[in-house]
């Protein structure tokens, strides 16, 4: 994603949250449980760094998360042949 794109989806998305979050912000912009954040924190999904003995998260971090989510998606619809037409 280009700097330009994420400053554009950065003034759009979450505009309500801090430039930083922590793990409870992060499940309630996601709506997700806390042991999936924790996951995806753990994966490397998202980045996060510990601090103290609390995570403290880049709310740019979060919002790439959610469009390379989007665009795997897209792809996967690209790939269905259910999506895109062809025979199977």
């Amino acid at each position: 994603m280009k700097k330009s794109e994420l400053r554009e989806l950065y003034k759009m998305m979450f505009p309500d949250y801090p430039d930083i979050v922590t793990v409870r912000q992060l499940m309630e912009m996601l709506g997700i449980s806390r042991t999936l954040a924790y996951s995806l924190i753990n994966d490397g999904e998202i980045q996060a760094v510990m601090i103290g003995v609390s995570y403290k998260i880049p709310k740019a971090s979060v919002i790439n998360y959610v469009m390379n989510e989007k665009e795997d998606e897209e792809l996967g619809k690209q790939a269905d042949p259910a999506h895109t037409g062809a025979a199977g």
